[in-house]
């Protein structure tokens, strides 16, 4: 498995999708904060609207344009032209998903079939849903990420694949034939793993873990932490796979990443070791032993140090979630 791929599948992002947004003319949509371990986002099918951070940042976005809010930020949806007032906000069903409109109209399937090309105009087609994500296994990759995450389809090399997407996800939404939900929600995990690749090669110069991946030496050092995490690394010996000097390796890291290589390596093991915890009945010992710790309380005190709780706990607050959720 890939090292992307990989961080994904520690995170275990689980894609929903709440509503469909079908708005013209004067709207100003407030969003509040969500709880840990929810990253609502939005996903522009069709014309345009600005995204208002709760720092006062404004960030227009155009159709096939993601954005993602990794840590639940409160933010609001306005229209291009942060106009005041607007006709009241009414919500329906399209036969796929509840539907939210401004245009005083019933939000049922064919009045949204209907209004499909209004959006291209004086409005937008917008796509709303969250990734509930895993806490503990999922902070190597989602804590790295910026907040909001931003991804424009303004690079041609780009284009092709992330519009196939969007073009898909754009027809099942508008047909909303058997089995449309599903295929939607799936097309939303794809989205998603694009636009963590799209963005950590635009933004390659930038630190984070990311930026790592796109580093092909530097990744290679990554991809053995990730494939050997009991293993009792060593500086040199992943200089080693990066094929670089201690130093040079030490220093280019840090500068790549923002954090040393052993704390790279510490975060890569507790993600690991989350993981293990929630997937497998496992003992605290057995799973401490597995990602290079090798004592029980050794891994213990890394493990509280890290995720701010015992592993016990973690695992039994983890399973009172799940069965709160059920």
């Amino acid at each position: 498995m890939d090292t992307l791929s990989r961080l994904i599948d520690l995170a275990r992002p689980q894609a929903s999708l709440d509503l469909r947004c079908l708005l013209s003319g004067a709207f100003d949509i407030d969003h509040a904060p969500l709880e840990g371990g929810v990253a609502p986002f939005h996903l522009v099918l069709d014309g345009s609207c600005v995204i208002e951070t709760a720092a006062g940042e404004q960030l227009e976005l155009q159709a096939g344009d993601f954005m993602l809010f990794p840590r639940g930020a409160a933010h609001r949806v306005r229209d291009v032209k942060r106009s005041a007032g607007g006709l009241p906000l009414t919500l329906g069903h399209d036969g796929m998903l509840p539907v939210r409109r401004n245009d005083g109209h019933e939000a049922t399937a064919t009045s949204a079939q209907e209004s499909d090309h209004t959006a291209t105009h004086d409005g937008v087609d917008l796509l709303c849903g969250r990734f509930v994500y895993a806490p503990g296994s999922s902070a190597l990759l989602l804590d790295a990420l910026p907040d909001p995450l931003h991804v424009s389809l303004g690079d041609a090399q780009t284009l092709d694949a992330l519009q196939t997407v969007i073009t898909l996800m754009r027809g099942e939404a508008a047909r909303r034939q058997p089995g449309a939900l599903t295929i939607v929600t799936a097309l939303s995990q794809a989205l998603f793993a694009m636009a963590l690749r799209v963005h950590g090669e635009r933004n390659a110069n930038s630190a984070g873990t990311l930026a790592l991946l796109t580093d092909a030496r530097l990744g290679a050092s990554v991809q053995a932490m990730l494939d050997a995490p009991e293993r009792a690394w060593t500086i040199s010996e992943l200089g080693e796979r990066a094929a670089m000097s201690r130093a040079t390796y030490a220093r280019r890291f840090n500068e790549r990443a923002g954090v040393t290589v052993m704390d790279f390596l510490t975060q890569i093991r507790m993600a690991i070791a989350s993981d293990l915890l929630l997937r497998t009945q496992r003992s605290a010992a057995d799973i401490g032993e597995a990602v290079g710790y090798q004592s029980e309380a050794a891994f213990g005190k890394a493990f509280a140090q890290s995720v701010g709780v015992t592993p016990g706990r973690y695992r039994r607050r983890t399973q009172a979630d799940d069965a709160a959720e059920d």
